[in-house]
């Protein structure tokens, strides 16, 4: 892989879009973390919507399957995105996660708010996961001088994630003004944008539908089979099945169990 000029090592994939207001010359720039799957693909409608150019940015970092990986690509292109940056790193060299590391990942965990297991941070918590990812976002954030970072983080329809709450955002938002010279010279202070992080998984994607979101180009599972079909019953397809059943919408993706689009 080449380095590139923002120091990542990774792929800048420019996206060609002259049509699209990301490249008009008066657009703010924004950084966007682009998983290639549902939130983050809504939250990167909301930054176009309000007329960013949007730097979009993907990490290769060791997990299960580059499924992912090729949604987020199919999405900032479809997007029209001022710049998609592929960043590679590899988590794998800790592991102690379910998708960085030989563990199996959980299916059928009974995700209702009532039951135990609900109260327990899985084991496809990869440490630290989204604390790395925003750094690597603040960083290109000065560079490019952005003011945004957008992150799909929910603290609603998610599995417990510790690093998905409100308070940890505060407190990287804080910290990313004081380690930084745009914060510290005052010319910028960075705001971690995070709109869906008190919605329902329903209330998601019934606002990216109306934003024009392609749910079909995007992925959520956490073990998905060999031509990148959904697997139905890891926590992160039960919580994308349960929001499309009660946002009153079929899901669009391939799934290996017959019915499961329908939220089985």
């Amino acid at each position: 892989m080449k380095l590139e000029a923002a120091s990542f090592k990774g792929e800048a994939d420019p996206v060609n879009s002259a049509s699209s207001p990301a490249h008009s010359k008066t657009a703010s720039p924004a950084v966007v973390l682009l998983s290639g799957g549902l939130d983050s693909t809504t939250v990167l409608a909301i930054a176009k919507s309000e007329g960013f150019a949007v730097h979009a940015l993907t990490f290769s970092y060791g997990q299960r399957h580059s499924t992912e990986i090729d949604a987020a690509k199919r999405i900032a292109r479809s997007a029209g995105v001022a710049r998609h940056h592929l960043v590679e790193i590899d988590l794998t060299l800790f592991g102690a996660s379910a998708l960085t590391a030989d563990i199996p990942v959980p299916k059928d965990r009974d995700l209702a708010a009532s039951s135990p297991s609900s109260k327990e941070i899985p084991v496809t918590y990869v440490p630290a996961r989204n604390t790395i990812f925003l750094s690597y976002a603040l960083a290109l954030a000065e560079v490019v001088e952005a003011s945004n970072i957008f992150i799909g983080v929910n603290a609603l329809d998610y599995s417990g994630y510790p690093d998905c709450r409100p308070e940890y955002i505060e407190a990287f938002e804080k910290m990313a003004n004081l380690a930084t010279r745009a914060g510290v010279e005052g010319k910028t202070r960075l705001v971690i944008r995070t709109p869906l992080i008190a919605l329902s998984k329903a209330a998601i994607i019934k606002l990216g539908t109306s934003l024009g979101v392609d749910y079909s180009k995007t992925t959520s599972c956490y073990d998905p089979g060999p031509g990148g079909e959904a697997c139905g019953r890891c926590d992160a397809c039960q919580l994308r099945l349960k929001g499309f059943s009660e946002a009153g919408l079929e899901d669009p993706i391939g799934y290996a169990s017959a019915g499961s689009a329908r939220g089985r």
